[in-house]
């Protein structure tokens, strides 16, 4: 009987709790009844499909032709196993491809950034690697001869100075002085998630900025090879036969682990994100990691003021690196390794290295810092103290007009 009577009064205690937050909830309550009774609907995550792995997509378009292929250690096909390379893969396929063409850090992508690279020939499949780091940045008409189409396939991690943009602006060129057609195999860039930067100046362009485009344009390597050919950049006003072959389930505010590093000095997504900022450095005497296994992860000389950074670091030699800046140097400076993903260009660590320099005289490498920079403002501004919200400022009406040609090439 006493069991009865405590579960009679805690149910009623039940009920009476239950009525008195029913009244002014009564339609939250049918809400939540039916969105707990309805099937929910979750959103498959679909996996990302870069264009090399879409062979049904342009395998028709190299049937029976013969090409040449613009290629390093990225251009790979995904499979659950791991990865096959392209031209690996194309020659087990019957493409009949002549030759290769290689961008700076060559083929494997074992040599240091501007390095000069000879053509050669590759050991596994026995193809004539030609360079376009080397005698030529161009491919010249006699390396075309007999060819019928360029395929095109480099990851690229859309910031202006990381010169396969350059490789493939070139090699657009001069397959539309040839008459041949040029097929972009797409791929995701980390950095297309925003634009900013300072945008290139004509007088000031080189093999480290072809086009007035600002520092990070925010596109894939095929929206941007679309716009080079449909705004007519390419030398002489001319227009190349191009097709991009797009991406499968992918969008410009995706995070994108690159699986294969894409140059020797950019080894993770932390180098990545920051390699807009600190890719400043290299107009500068001015160590950005290279030499360690922190690529563009910190920044650091000897002539920084010991008291001011508690970070140090000596860079020596090392793959993709064989003369690193203060080579053998105890360097002051700054650890970013624990960075996270960043949404705009900064300048505060040039800035705050330049402030805390000893010999100003020492830092800036004029020529090569305008070449990186697309203009001669920058350097002064620095000089003159501007700190980097006044710096930004001044960028933002070239990179809103870039934005309104941008977005007329975007596929994702």
């Amino acid at each position: 009987m006493m069991l009865f009577l405590s579960n009679f009064k805690s149910t009623v205690l039940l009920w009476f709790l239950v009525l008195a937050t029913c009244g002014n909830d009564s339609e939250n309550v049918a809400e939540r009844t039916q969105s707990q009774t309805e099937p929910q609907i979750v959103q498959e995550k679909k996996e990302i499909v870069v264009a090399a792995n879409r062979t049904e997509a342009y395998l028709p378009i190299l049937k029976g032709k013969k090409i040449a292929v613009v290629a390093n250690q990225t251009s790979v096909i995904f499979k659950p196993e791991g990865h096959t390379h392209l031209v690996d893969s194309l020659l087990s396929l019957g493409v009949d491809i002549k030759h290769v063409f290689a961008p700076e850090h060559g083929f494997r992508g074992n040599f240091d950034a501007g390095e000069h690279v000879n053509n050669s020939k590759d050991i596994k499949t026995g193809l004539e690697l030609i360079s376009l780091h080397g005698k030529n940045r161009k491919p010249n008409q006699d390396q075309l001869e007999g060819l019928d189409l360029v395929l095109f396939d480099i990851q690229d991690v859309g910031v202006r100075f990381y010169t396969y943009i350059s490789t493939m602006q070139l090699v657009m060129e001069a397959c539309a002085e040839k008459g041949i057609p040029v097929l972009v195999l797409d791929r995701p860039n980390p950095n297309a998630h925003y634009v900013d930067g300072p945008t290139m100046e004509a007088e000031h362009t080189s093999f480290l900025g072809m086009t007035l485009i600002p520092l990070v344009y925010g596109m894939t390597i095929g929206e941007y090879a679309n716009m080079i050919n449909e705004e007519m950049w390419l030398e002489g006003n001319k227009k190349v036969n191009l097709t991009v072959i797009p991406l499968e389930n992918w969008a410009h505010d995706m995070f994108y682990s690159l699986p294969i590093r894409p140059s020797p000095n950019l080894p993770n997504d932390t180098s990545i994100t920051l390699y807009p900022s600190l890719g400043m450095f290299e107009g500068t005497n001015i160590n950005a990691g290279r030499g360690t296994e922190f690529q563009f992860q910190r920044y650091g000389a000897s002539f920084l003021d010991s008291k001011v950074y508690d970070f140090t670091y000596t860079p020596e030699p090392n793959f993709g690196s064989k003369y690193p800046k203060e080579e053998g140097k105890l360097c002051y400076g700054k650890d970013l390794s624990e960075t996270e993903r960043m949404n705009q260009v900064t300048m505060d660590f040039i800035i705050d290295a330049y402030t805390n320099t000893l010999d100003k005289s020492k830092f800036f490498l004029t020529s090569g810092f305008t070449k990186h920079a697309g203009n001669n403002r920058l350097q002064k501004q620095i000089e003159a103290g501007a700190t980097n919200a006044e710096i930004k400022a001044t960028w933002q009406e070239d990179i809103e007009k870039f934005k309104k040609i941008r977005a007329k090439y975007l596929l994702y």
